[in-house]
């Protein structure tokens, strides 16, 4: 008898010692709800910006561009010289880079789109070697979900025209928009800095305010000249590598290896494909054509992996994993231009978070 009664007082005090799995059920419910409330917001958030996709996307544009040239903007006035002027300035260069840009592409571009059905034969024709598998995996489709499995041999070839107009008027007027604002937004970024500090009524809050838009600014400016360096000897690399090779056009080749390499990962896979298609075209063996693919492979990956990561890494390091994912959401969200803005984005959402939240020094286990 003893021995059941002290076996039932060790129960009894285990189970009094056991942490419960909920303290209060009022608390729970709290948490719950606020976690909706979050998400709710989230998804709404979510719906706005992308349903806001044509103001949001040249106005956000817009301020990233102003945030990145604020110590140009600065250093002028320091000179005497107006904001106005400098952003006036800074605007009839981008504008006439792009015209620029506009006029070297244009003919090419239209070149390779009026030849589009000749080299869609071609390309069949060089990678008939393919027909194999991909009748394989018609047949597995066909078998798994039933259905013909083939395109009518009768279906009339892809009008590439529409899709083009159709892409570029809602974009002349974006563009439109994103250099007016921009012009308000150098001109007067200063005084609207200086109107959002005042709404502050604490001087720490004002002074973590000024830090991280400072800080935002530097790491943007500085990326910004990194890169830009960086993916002009890309593209110089590729140019002469596609003129070596004997690839028709290769300056053209070089400005766009230069402009998607904004874009880590996908410009670049972009670029590997194009210049795949073009060797098919221009070359008789495809082991020819892979050669231009294959070194810019190899230029990216030297580049991706040792010389950004050398010098950007020592202002502002980004993991790999922030990276694709901030690509994969703003491209979801906003298209081409916003797989753009998507490393910017991340700068400045890893600035913020890098004030509010201080990283704490101590050492985790393993």
């Amino acid at each position: 008898m003893e021995y059941l009664r002290a076996r039932r007082e060790v129960r009894h005090a285990l189970l009094i010692d056991d942490p419960q799995p909920v303290s209060s059920i009022k608390d729970m419910w709290l948490g719950a709800s606020s976690a909706a409330t979050i998400g709710i917001f989230v998804l709404l958030f979510g719906g706005f910006l992308y349903i806001g996709r044509p103001i949001l996307l040249p106005i956000m544009a817009s301020a990233i561009v102003a945030l990145t040239f604020a110590p140009v903007i600065k250093a002028a006035k320091r000179r005497g010289v107006s904001p106005w002027i400098t952003a006036i300035v800074l605007v009839a260069i981008g504008i006439g880079a792009l015209a620029l840009a506009a006029t070297a592409l244009a003919a090419p571009v239209s070149e390779w789109i009026g030849r589009a059905p000749e080299i869609g034969t071609t390309i069949r024709a060089k990678l008939s070697v393919l027909d194999p598998p991909l009748a394989a995996l018609r047949q597995l489709e066909t078998t798994l979900f039933g259905g013909e499995g083939n395109a009518p041999a009768t279906a009339a070839p892809p009008n590439v025209v529409l899709p083009v107009v159709a892409f570029v008027t809602p974009a002349a007027g974006e563009l439109l928009l994103f250099f007016g604002t921009l012009i308000f937004f150098l001109a007067g970024q200063i005084g609207l800095r200086n109107h959002l500090v005042s709404m502050f009524s604490e001087r720490d809050t004002k002074l973590r305010f000024l830090k991280i838009m400072k800080d935002i600014e530097r790491n943007l400016a500085g990326y910004l000249a990194v890169v830009t360096v960086i993916n002009a000897a890309v593209g110089m690399i590729v140019a002469v590598g596609a003129w070596l090779i004997g690839i028709p056009n290769p300056a053209i080749f070089g400005l766009l290896a230069a402009l998607l390499n904004y874009v880590p990962y996908v410009g670049p896979a972009i670029m590997v494909v194009a210049l795949f298609c073009v060797g098919l075209v221009t070359f008789d063996s495809l082991s020819h054509a892979v050669i231009a693919p294959l070194g810019l492979i190899a230029v990216t990956t030297t580049e991706g992996h040792f010389i950004t990561p050398t010098i950007v890494g020592r202002r502002l390091t980004l993991n790999p994993l922030l990276v694709i994912l901030a690509l994969a959401f703003w491209t979801w969200m906003w298209g081409p231009f916003g797989a753009f803005l998507a490393v910017p984005l991340a700068i400045i959402a890893l600035v913020v978070v890098n004030h509010l939240f201080p990283h704490d020094d101590t050492k985790l286990p393993d």
